[in-house]
């Protein structure tokens, strides 16, 4: 149980490796995809071309989408590209970093899509099964053009009638699906060798460049991630501090009527209790949380996140944002007090 713990955290910490995780489960739903599809060629010498290369290529299209929805640093990568300049610098080799890792892994399922169409051939058939030289087969020799084109569109077909134990059928899809597997497996060979070459050269190179892109991208996928979180709990926090003083406020009214009720009717009143203190919530209020007491303060931090972001220094003056959305306390001018009341 300790292993599988390790390994969730793991996953749960590693932004790569829910990605490649990801990544896993798609090319593993294009393989289960593809085996379950049932092909059916019109065998219609207008729609042969088009129902071909429509399976061929329209698949992998959405899933080349569904992997750019799936990977969260494809939004990371268009909101650093957005962004305004504000207070940092916008590097693009970040942006380069982020596109080429959003890319790799979003192209991995419709690949596999393609290399399993081409080397299954069917839809390579379908789709050229019209288009082959009838010169190459001796068994076209006494046939019309016409017949020809119509006995070319049937080959997908085995089962049809005019091409059904026809040796011309056999050899023409014997043709195309040879030329198929050849295609696929040719490129195969190309992302193999391209992976190899691209693993093995990258060590040759300065280093440098390369960990100072990866580091930054991380740290631009952290950041949004833990202001995100701040922000959530900086909302948990505010509404409870928002209900808290409503019912406060609702206390005070009902015990304000409560004694104008009692001193026509009654002699001595009840001595007052005094009002709980703020820290109803038992102490878990944040003392960072603290310096935001209204709407307007919310939206003019959050817009000015968004416009212009901290710089990259944390020797920098903190004046710009001595009230900002972060895990530590805000820093307090010595003899002054943060009020433990809040505007709402």
């Amino acid at each position: 149980m300790d292993k599988f713990r390790t390994l969730f955290q793991h996953f749960q910490s590693s932004s790569e490796s829910v990605m490649n995780g990801i990544c896993l489960l798609l090319a593993m739903v294009t393989v289960k995809l593809y085996s379950s599809f049932n092909f059916n060629c019109p065998c219609l010498a207008r729609y042969n071309a088009l129902y071909g290369l429509g399976l061929l290529f329209t698949p992998p299209i959405a899933l080349f989408l569904c992997g750019l929805l799936a990977n969260r640093q494809s939004m990371v990568m268009v909101e650093e590209w957005r962004r305004p300049g504000g207070h940092r610098r916008k590097d693009p080799g970040i942006i380069r970093y982020l596109c080429s890792s959003v890319l790799q892994r979003a192209l991995a399922a419709p690949l596999i899509w393609i290399l399993l169409a081409l080397l299954d051939g069917k839809c390579f058939v379908c789709a050229f099964s019209s288009s082959v030289d009838p010169e190459k087969f001796l068994d076209f020799a006494n046939m019309t053009p016409s017949q020809v084109q119509l006995f070319l569109a049937k080959v997908p077909c085995k089962e049809d009638e005019l091409v059904r134990n026809s040796p011309a059928r056999k050899a023409v899809s014997r043709y195309l699906r040879c030329l198929s597997q050849a295609i696929g497996w040719s490129l195969a060979l190309l992302l193999i060798v391209l992976a190899f070459l691209a693993r093995c050269l990258r060590p040759c190179f300065d280093q440098t460049i390369f960990l100072q892109r990866r580091y930054w991208s991380n740290y631009v996928d952290l950041e949004q991630k833990l202001f995100d979180e701040t922000c959530c709990e900086h909302a948990r926090d505010f509404a409870h501090r928002c209900v808290l003083h409503f019912f406060a406020s609702m206390q005070s009214e009902m015990r304000a009527r409560g004694l104008r009720r009692d001193s026509a009717g009654r002699g001595p009143e009840t001595p007052e209790r005094p009002e709980p203190p703020e820290g109803l919530d038992g102490g878990s209020g944040k003392a960072h949380l603290r310096a935001i007491s209204s709407q307007e303060q919310v939206d003019h931090l959050l817009s000015t996140w968004y416009s212009s972001k901290p710089p990259l220094d944390l020797t920098a003056s903190s004046g710009l944002w001595g009230c900002g959305l972060s895990h530590r306390a805000p820093t307090v001018v010595p003899g002054t007090r943060a009020s433990p009341h809040t505007d709402v």
